[in-house]
């Protein structure tokens, strides 16, 4: 069994900005960034969350990462934009690009944004909910430069990454739909959780090296690599490709087509689609409709072994309110890790710990 540190959320904050500030960032980059990992803890997405900070700083060690980079326009046509993220953290020009993106769409009723070259953009219902936020509908596909750690369907070892797919969907009166989904069974970082917390994997997730059945996590963190398995046999691996394809050729002009070069980065393309449904539909029916399906589908009685039917962006929201109220948890290997981030950036890990209230 491995030891839990239940740290809450203000304490945290604030030992993870004083971490974030070891990459050389200024006090924007360093609460963009600290906010959005945190958020994705509080969430229920461990993940994408502050346990993502040992891979940043082994990608800016090398170079892969970049502290204060911003997007570049690469075209711009009013309604239909390309951005390069520049290597920059994917906290900042993610945010920078879906700012704009919602900008164009309230000006012309929609806009299609290509991102590349954007280090890791963690969770992607987090731009989502930026446009939700607004009123507008936003859909996003997107690719992964890194290791490749996905089978496709049929396949015996990784071919490309866990790809993500999300949707917003503003719904007046009520919590907006959001869904947001990794096109592998597990995101990589979930096994990354498992192996710190020493646990297995449910059966079919991953695959060993040979191509055979495991439940060892180890698969999908640490040499020798198998695979990831993408969820729903072909209909995942499908979404996968066209996540590559626009998300990443399309987007990105970056794709995963060949092993794995050894480099700690996470690079992402994103095509986002976002749209005010004002333009486009009669918002009185529009609303009506939507929440009367959504009635519908809640009221369903639930089954053996679950208390009630939840819609897309429920379970964020529940996890939200146990954790504010009752702090994160954080496995100590994870933390460990942390702090070992901490030292490789410079930042004095007893003060990471005192900021954070851990005593070790």
């Amino acid at each position: 069994m491995v030891d839990t540190h239940l740290i809450h959320v203000e304490p945290l904050r604030a030992s993870i900005r004083e971490l974030v500030r070891g990459f050389g960032s200024d006090e924007r980059e360093v609460a963009l960034v600290t906010d959005n990992l945190i958020y994705a803890n509080l969430t229920g997405h461990d993940s994408h969350g502050i346990g993502m900070l040992p891979r940043y700083s082994e990608s800016w060690v090398e170079g892969g990462l970049k502290a204060n980079a911003h997007i570049e326009t690469l075209m711009d046509s009013g309604a239909l934009l390309r951005l390069d993220g520049r290597r920059g953290f994917g906290q900042v020009v993610g945010h920078e690009a879906m700012s704009l993106g919602i900008e164009r769409a309230r000006k012309h009723g929609s806009c299609i944004m290509a991102l590349g070259n954007a280090h890791h953009l963690c969770r992607i219902g987090a731009w989502a909910e930026m446009a939700v936020e607004q009123g507008f509908v936003s859909i996003h596909f997107v690719n992964v430069i890194s290791r490749p750690i996905v089978a496709p369907f049929g396949g015996g070892d990784g071919r490309f990454g866990t790809n993500p797919f999300a949707v917003g969907i503003p719904i007046a009166g009520r919590d907006p739909i959001l869904l947001d989904f990794a096109t592998s069974v597990i995101a990589q970082g979930k096994a990354r959780v498992a192996y710190n917390k020493r646990q297995k994997l449910p059966p079919g997730c991953v695959i060993d090296r040979e191509g055979n059945a495991s439940e060892d996590p180890a698969c999908a963190w640490v040499d020798p690599l198998g695979a990831i398995l993408a969820f729903g046999g072909h209909k995942g691996y499908g979404l996968a490709v066209a996540c590559e394809l626009l998300g990443g050729a399309l987007s990105a002009g970056l794709t995963s087509d060949g092993p794995a070069t050894g480099e700690r980065r996470v690079l992402n393309g994103m095509l986002t689609i976002i749209i005010d449904p004002k333009a486009i539909a009669d918002p009185a029916s529009f609303e009506q409709h939507a929440r009367a399906f959504l009635d519908w589908v809640a009221a369903s009685p639930p089954r053996a072994g679950f208390d009630k039917v939840r819609l897309a962006g429920e379970p964020e929201r529940e996890w939200k309110a146990k954790r504010l109220a009752e702090g994160i948890p954080i496995d100590a290997n994870s933390w460990n890790a942390i702090l070992d981030a901490a030292s490789r950036l410079k930042v004095d890990p007893a003060k990471i710990n005192r900021l954070a209230g851990v005593n070790i």
